[in-house]
């Protein structure tokens, strides 16, 4: 285990809390006190620190997707389905005439971009409830552009699915299927803020040579 820690730049205890925890399959018994850990172990730890640093994912989350990637028994679009059910905050149903209101708008934005979607499923309760709040706060602006967003996030989509079309065996494309879908949030996150960033420098800053600037000189 001490060789195992070496190699993964993580601590003993942290280990043994993911063999606790069922994270990590145990090692190969060479004595009562030894066991044996080989480079599918590494790669198993690389995995879970993954969705634990960069995806946020809680140890349950991580359980549920690793327990999907260890028995791929069903197809690609199911596992899919089964990793973004893992990944996609649990929420209830609103009540009233402005949820109502929201969840039919959610449903035509679907309908628009010829999608098929559970309307009680997880992710639409999530943008029912987006839209109900910006509604709420007047903006305007953004749900006049969610067409412009959903478009974003076809592509997103196709590129997600090109990249699981090129790995070489059904069982890597699983894999990237199940981890893929937690840590590609966590990279499109950060992109879009990024780009944000330099969005709002384009239309916000002054330009060089017209006085003024981000310090506010």
């Amino acid at each position: 285990m001490a060789e195992l820690s070496r190699a993964t730049g993580v601590s003993v205890p942290m280990i043994k809390y993911y063999l606790r925890e069922g994270l990590l399959p145990g090692g190969e018994r060479t004595s009562p006190n030894q066991a044996r850990y080989g480079q599918e172990h590494v790669r198993r730890i690389q995995l879970v620190r993954a969705m634990a640093d960069y995806a946020g994912l809680s140890i349950a989350d991580i359980r549920t997707l690793l327990e999907h990637l260890d028995n791929p028994g069903r197809g690609l679009h199911d596992q899919l389905g089964a990793a973004q059910k893992a990944v996609t905050p649990r929420r209830e149903p609103g009540e009233g005439e402005q949820w109502e209101t929201a969840a039919r708008q959610a449903g035509e934005l679907i309908a628009r971009h010829g999608w098929v979607q559970n309307p009680d499923s997880p992710a639409m309760r999530t943008v029912t409830g987006v839209l109900l709040t910006f509604a709420g706060l007047g903006y305007d602006g953004v749900l006049a552009r969610l067409d412009e967003y959903a478009e974003a996030a076809a592509r997103i989509a196709e590129a997600d699915l090109a990249a699981v079309a090129e790995r070489p065996d059904p069982e890597k494309m699983v894999e990237l299927v199940v981890v893929g879908t937690s840590l590609g949030d966590a990279l499109i996150a950060s992109l879009r803020r990024i780009a944000q960033s330099n969005a709002s420098a384009r239309l916000f800053l002054d330009a060089p040579g017209e006085g003024g600037g981000s310090d506010g000189s």
